[in-house]
């Protein structure tokens, strides 16, 4: 959520262009993708960047090595896209002719592309949009005839944040040009132990093994799931049962035994799970900050806000923890004890109130096992301080699905099953359900109240048909929810977040009548634009706004119409 009256929006068009082109030749590509054997060679050098940037080139002085983070060994590379450079760095590696390769390397970032050129035949590329945390980006390419050498580089986009990659490989015939040495079969992992556990979940860790590219999970003796990260949550099981789990390793060169079987046993039905939120209801974040718009006390708020998130929490100088600290100066000298007050005050009158964590600015990071156990203990340290009924994640520069949800999960453990867990992704986190956000949500589901995402400073993006669509329509907001209705959300943990005001956002603001058009379009099938659902949600949870500060702002407006259409939802 933006703490300034007018934030930058994001360069889209060209960037939307361009991903949808890589896309679309990333798919062709990879439908006749192969994996490598374990005789072939690897033909990059410096493979994993343990020697600086030895043997290889970087655009405009763009890239460098960094200690952390690392998928493996020692070091990994960094590269910072500028608004006139995309961060290319690159290495001619020899090959053999007529040959295939395949091309791999784990990256992070947003928009980070892997591809080869000078193939003597079709060049190649693939791409991600957002890897919040390590991500194997995979393709192949054949040489032509007289083909000795080939480019393969990685690179970011334009004007975007650092991207990173590491453990690069070219598996293929020994071209004769030098090669670090063939991945081996890894290890099995040790250290395999359950964590957090709910009536349907059981978090999972274990000691990260040396030159594993990634672990699959196995429950009962079947195949559960592939993770990148030495920990993961099983999900989607039943109430008070006991299940048997293992893990193994996995790299190019193939599967690792599977490690010592552990038992664990999922929490009673009941003793996790649902707050008392209303059926539809609707989220406004109040401004714990003075930016223009109106400055309000918790009890200023009005009725129609069933959810109030607190904005925001911060971080702290402890990876993963955070903190909150009121604003009583810039509110006009409203103190804590009457904060807390007027939190109580509309807890008793049926409402929620979370505190979000984040926000535009937000830098909390929770990377590992330590940084997830700071998250859940600090957060749940402030609900117990201020009241709060929970939290709401608003981080807008990534976040790791893995540990993210342990924190969640564990915090939901601590408040008793009564936690109260908002999300405001961006337009871009919900794309698609291997995005690190919805991967979150669907993570945990099994306790996650609503979803509100920001529809608004997005530029145009991809419906669930498959069509593009432009910002501040109706169109918009229905068929970018279709992509979470239909990827895995119930649609009481969907809701459509939007500014109150002109001056809330950079862009996407919508009239109040835009927001209750695609309420109906989606929970009954009436007023929809040029897109219609192929069923209806009449679960969908409601709507948000940033903010019911610019709301007031706006004379309540927005308040006024959407709060009654929300409540008046069959």
């Amino acid at each position: 959520m933006p703490r300034t009256p007018h934030p930058r929006p994001p360069r889209r068009g060209r960037l939307l262009t361009a991903a949808l082109t890589a896309l679309a030749a990333a798919a062709a590509t990879l439908a006749g993708s192969a994996p490598a054997t374990a005789a072939e060679v690897n033909a990059a050098r410096n493979a994993g960047y343990e020697s600086g940037l030895s043997d290889w080139t970087c655009s405009a002085g763009s890239g460098g090595t960094v200690g952390s983070p690392v998928h493996s060994g020692s070091g990994a590379l960094r590269a910072t896209p500028t608004a006139a450079d995309n961060a290319t760095c690159s290495q001619t590696v020899a090959v053999r002719p007529s040959s295939t390769y395949t091309l791999s390397a784990y990256v992070q970032g947003s928009y980070v592309y892997l591809g080869a050129s000078g193939t003597g035949s079709t060049d190649v590329s693939t791409w991600t949009p957002s890897a919040t945390g390590w991500q194997q980006l995979s393709t192949t390419f054949t040489t032509g005839p007289e083909t000795t050498s080939v480019t393969v580089y990685t690179h970011g986009w334009y004007g975007q944040p650092a991207y990173f990659a590491d453990d690069f490989s070219v598996l293929g015939p020994d071209g004769g040009g030098g090669t670090d040495p063939g991945p081996q079969v890894p290890d099995a992992p040790g250290g395999l132990t359950a964590g957090a556990v709910t009536p349907s979940s059981v978090a999972l860790s274990w000691t990260p093994v040396p030159g594993a590219t990634g672990y699959t999970v196995y429950r009962d003796g079947t195949r559960y799931a592939a993770v990148s990260g030495a920990s993961a949550t099983v999900t989607g099981l039943a109430a008070a049962t006991s299940y048997r789990f293992q893990v193994s390793a996995t790299n190019a060169a193939g599967e690792s035994a599977r490690s010592t079987q552990i038992t664990a046993t999922t929490a009673p039905s009941g003793s996790g799970g649902s707050p008392s939120v209303p059926r539809h209801a609707v989220t406004g974040y109040w401004q714990n900050f003075d930016n223009g718009a109106t400055v309000q006390k918790i009890s200023d708020v009005p009725a129609a806000y069933d959810i109030i998130a607190v904005a925001f929490a911060d971080a702290t100088s402890t990876p993963g923890a955070v903190t909150f600290s009121l604003d009583s100066a810039g509110l006009g000298g409203y103190t804590v004890d009457r904060f807390k007050a007027d939190i109580k005050a509309k807890q008793a009158a049926g409402k929620s109130v979370v505190l979000s964590i984040g926000g535009e600015r937000g830098t909390i990071s929770v990377n590992d096992a330590a940084s997830a156990a700071h998250f859940a203990d600090s957060a749940y340290a402030l609900m117990q301080q201020y009241g709060f009924d929970g939290v709401d994640i608003d981080l807008e520069n990534g976040l790791d699905p893995t540990y993210m949800s342990q924190a969640l999960l564990s915090l939901s453990q601590k408040a008793g099953g009564h936690l109260v867990l908002t999300m405001a992704p961006q337009t871009l986190d919900m794309q698609s359900a291997s995005a690190g956000y919805f991967r979150t949500a669907l993570n945990v589901k099994d306790i996650l109240t609503v979803v509100n995402m920001q529809y608004y400073n997005s530029g145009s993006m991809l419906g669930c048909d498959g069509k593009v669509y432009a910002q501040g329509t109706v169109d918009f907001l229905t068929a970018l929810a279709c992509i979470q209705l239909e990827g895995g959300l119930a649609p009481s943990q969907v809701g459509l977040g939007l500014p109150a005001s002109p001056r809330g956002a950079g862009s996407g603001y919508v009239a109040p009548s835009v927001v209750n058009a695609a309420l109906d379009c989606l929970t009954q099938g009436t007023s929809c634009g040029s897109f219609k659902p192929a069923r209806t949600y009449p679960d969908l949870r409601g709507a948000m706004t940033w903010s019911t500060n610019w709301d007031a702002a706006n004379g309540n407006a927005w308040s006024n119409a959407v709060g009654p259409h929300v409540h008046g939802l069959p």
